[in-house]
């Protein structure tokens, strides 16, 4: 009996283990939509495409997806912490999307490596 729960056990760790990475590009995905949808390619580029003021080409490398969040959701902030003087500044307004999106829109911007 202990041999089946232990069998059980390891093939639950294995197949939770496993599901993250295809949900994390579930979440780029939807992340990607979401980075379209509200128009941040008006002053973002990726890949040559958008806006020329911040490229976001590798900022998976240099920012940590806590970081990504924080320029998301309190710009002002980061903005002050680094020491950013880029214009325009980015908006105050993305904060107050659904927990979702934000948590979608940054597996896309980690994925950007």
């Amino acid at each position: 009996m202990r041999i089946v729960i232990r069998v059980l056990m390891i093939a639950a760790v294995f197949a939770v283990v496993t599901a993250r990475p295809a949900m994390a590009q579930g979440d780029a995905e939807k992340g990607k939509a979401v980075y379209a949808a509200q128009k941040c390619s008006m002053c973002h580029a990726i890949a040559g495409v958008g806006g020329k003021s911040s490229a976001l080409d590798g900022v998976g490398k240099k920012l940590s997806a806590a970081e990504i969040k924080s320029w998301i959701v309190t710009p002002k902030e980061m903005e002050k912490k680094t020491g950013s003087t880029k214009k325009p500044p980015m908006p105050d307004r993305y904060g107050k999307l659904p927990a979702a999106d934000i948590d979608a829109m940054v597996a896309y911007l980690a994925s950007l490596k």
